[in-house]
Order: C-alpha cells, then structure tokens, then sequence
C-alpha cells in the first residue's frame, strides 16, 4: 500500500522526531519472522522504551538525514526494523536477545554516537549493564571502602573491648584463689 505525500511526511517528521531524541539506532532484517514473534518483539520493545519501527527505507534515509544516524544511510536497504532507543543500549539488548532465540531476525547494523556499529559492534553494546544496573555496581563501589573502615573500627572496639575485660576477669578470679 502506497502512502501519499502528507503520509509520507508525517512518518519521515515521527522518524525525525524519533532519531533526535535517540542515542541508539539498531537495524535488522526481519524477513521470515510470524507476526507472534514479531508481536513478542514489539512487546518486549515496548517495555524496554525501545521504539520499533518498519519503514520504507527512502523515508528511513530522509527522516536521519542530518542527524547522528545520518552515517548508517547507506546501509538502509532490504527489509528491515528500525529499533530507537534513548537508552544507549536498550535498542541493541532488545534485537540482540531476540536474534538469540530467532534466526530469522538478523542484525545488519546500527549507530551510537555518531559512529556506525557493525554486527559485533552492536553486539557488544548490547553486552554492556544497563544504566541502572551500572549505577547500583558505583554505588556499591562508593559504600565498599566505608563499610570496610567500619568493619575494622568495629572489630578494633571490640578487641578493647575483650583487652580490658581480660584483667577484670583475672582480679576476679584471684580472690577466690586466696
């Protein structure tokens, strides 16, 4: 089905919209894939606050023409999925995991930064924690060397604690001696 001009508009202007607010761009192939996996996937994208989209790729190209995904533009051909994300690596942990437990999802590419990402490139931003995941390992990081002084100074006050009551204990037991 054939979309006219203003329709043309307002998806390359959605598009638009979309890429500004991205940090992530992740493309792949999706031919062959039922409309349950695809379901799935837009599902589990969803929840992820990854948008999916499937597009013409001429509007795809026009829509991320000037903008950080600008350098992927030539790899826009075929039948693919466009993942944003404004997480940096939600987009490429959702299509990732997915192509895990299906083979007809292929990854073809992506963009992060301004910087085209092959297969392993996405790959390996898909590897990285999520951003909250990420604040809980500093955040720990930050208490470790606290919680570690207050382990030794309450081990220290403790060890007092024994050194001062070992010589009450030996006056009271004298006197019975006696």
């Amino acid at each position: 089905m054939s979309l006219n001009r203003s329709e043309k508009e307002a998806v390359i202007s959605d598009v638009t919209g979309l890429a500004a607010k991205a940090q992530t761009l992740v493309m792949a192939e999706y031919r062959g894939i039922t409309v349950a996996d695809m379901t799935r996937l837009r599902t589990t994208a969803r929840n992820s606050g990854v948008t999916l989209s499937v597009l013409k790729n001429t509007l795809a190209r026009r829509a991320v023409a000037g903008s950080a995904f600008d350098v992927v533009s030539d790899q826009m051909t075929g039948p693919l999925i466009y993942s944003f994300s404004v997480d940096a690596v939600a987009a490429a942990k959702v299509v990732a995991e997915f192509a895990k437990t299906n083979d007809k999802l292929v990854i073809r590419g992506g963009a992060y930064g301004g910087k085209a990402l092959d297969i392993n490139g996405v790959k390996q931003l898909a590897s990285i924690p999520s951003k909250e995941v990420l604040l809980s390992q500093l955040l720990g990081l930050m208490q470790s060397p606290i919680s570690r002084t207050a382990r030794v100074l309450a081990a220290l006050a403790e060890k007092r604690g024994e050194g001062a009551a070992a010589p009450a204990e030996q006056a009271a037991a004298e006197p019975a001696a006696a």
